[in-house]
């Protein structure tokens, strides 16, 4: 039996390492899901680029560098990812602050997976993607 591959949508942008860039990558959200129509946990998607745009900024940026926002959305799920190039998954563990008990408390799931280099942050939220 083939499986079928449903489509999804992308968006991604680059963010030079600055704390004012948090309310860019918020608005760049905003916009995004926007588009795609997506009401089902707007606030909590919002929120959760704030957080782990933040974390990226704190734990994950080297000067000079560039973090990245990924919002990938299907017909039932919103996932968001922020990429940086800081080594290891320092700062991904829940007991490292409050932000990530935030992220794992509104989202239905999150996780984090090395890049080369770097990690990769995300987040997903059920619910319908206007396509």
């Amino acid at each position: 039996m083939i499986q079928e591959i449903e489509p999804a949508l992308m968006r991604d942008r680059y963010f030079p390492r600055s704390r004012q860039t948090v309310a860019t990558a918020r608005q760049f959200t905003a916009e995004t899901l926007d588009v795609w129509g997506v009401t089902h946990h707007r606030d909590d998607l919002l929120l959760c680029v704030s957080e782990l745009a933040t974390n990226a900024l704190r734990y994950g940026v080297a000067p000079g560098r560039y973090y990245r926002v990924r919002l990938i959305g299907s017909a039932t799920t919103v996932r968001l990812e922020v990429h940086d190039s800081g080594p290891g998954l320092s700062g991904t563990r829940i007991g490292d602050g409050y932000g990530l008990r935030i992220v794992e408390a509104v989202s239905d799931r999150w996780g984090a997976l090395p890049r080369s280099p770097g990690k990769s942050v995300w987040c997903e939220f059920g619910g319908p993607v206007r396509m």
